[in-house]
């Protein structure tokens, strides 16, 4: 089974067979709070899935918000590190393009909060079944959306599917592909920084 973590909108977990049947799936669509559900849908998961064994977990790689997707990230890795089973990195987009059924380029929009989204652009699935990224996602402002996609079809998406994050991680493994590196897609910087060295005080 491949266990799936996203926490670049709400919070979504799922499990799935190896040829994409779903086991179990349980999400929030609350873009807050990741860190106070996790555990839950996590528990919930693995209870309503069944015997089974975990041979992969996915981690979405965003875009998403810093804060956020550092949750979903560290929770996917120490389930990957407790049961001794590798970390699959997914860019989140892809899932919500997998279900996608369009001729021709269509994107996928998510908010970026501050007035901002987030951009991809996609034209059907390649060869081995995952969507085909044609223009790398970017982040711009929402009035701006519109003009920066030129007439290509846009989806808004709100929530995000663990299962199909699954799915096309399953399809990656099958097709010996690294989808992503271990660097979340944050697009922003954080707004804590590390403060600088303190001033000088002149006598």
């Amino acid at each position: 089974m491949i266990l799936a973590v996203d926490t670049s909108l709400g919070t979504a977990v799922a499990l799935i067979d190896a040829d994409g049947a779903l086991r179990a799936e349980a999400a929030t669509a609350d873009p807050l709070g990741h860190a106070e559900v996790i555990g839950d849908l996590l528990a919930d998961v693995l209870k309503d899935a069944g015997a089974g064994e975990i041979t992969h977990v996915v981690s979405g790689m965003g875009p998403g918000p810093f804060t956020g997707l550092r949750i979903g990230i560290a929770a996917a890795r120490a389930f990957a590190l407790g049961r001794g089973i590798p970390v699959v990195p997914v860019p989140s987009h892809l899932a919500a393009a997998l279900s996608v059924s369009a001729d021709g380029p269509f994107a996928i929009v998510t908010d970026a909060r501050r007035r901002e989204v987030a951009v991809t652009v996609f034209d059907g699935t390649d060869a081995d079944g995952i969507p085909a990224v044609v223009a790398d996602t970017v982040l711009v402002p929402a009035v701006e959306a519109d003009a920066h996609l030129g007439g290509v079809r846009r989806i808004d998406v709100s929530e995000l599917s663990g299962a199909d994050l699954a799915r096309v991680a399953a399809r990656a493994l099958a097709a010996g592909r690294v989808l992503a590196d271990d660097e979340p897609l944050y697009l922003r910087h954080p707004d804590v920084v590390l403060p600088g060295a303190p001033k000088r005080v002149g006598s």
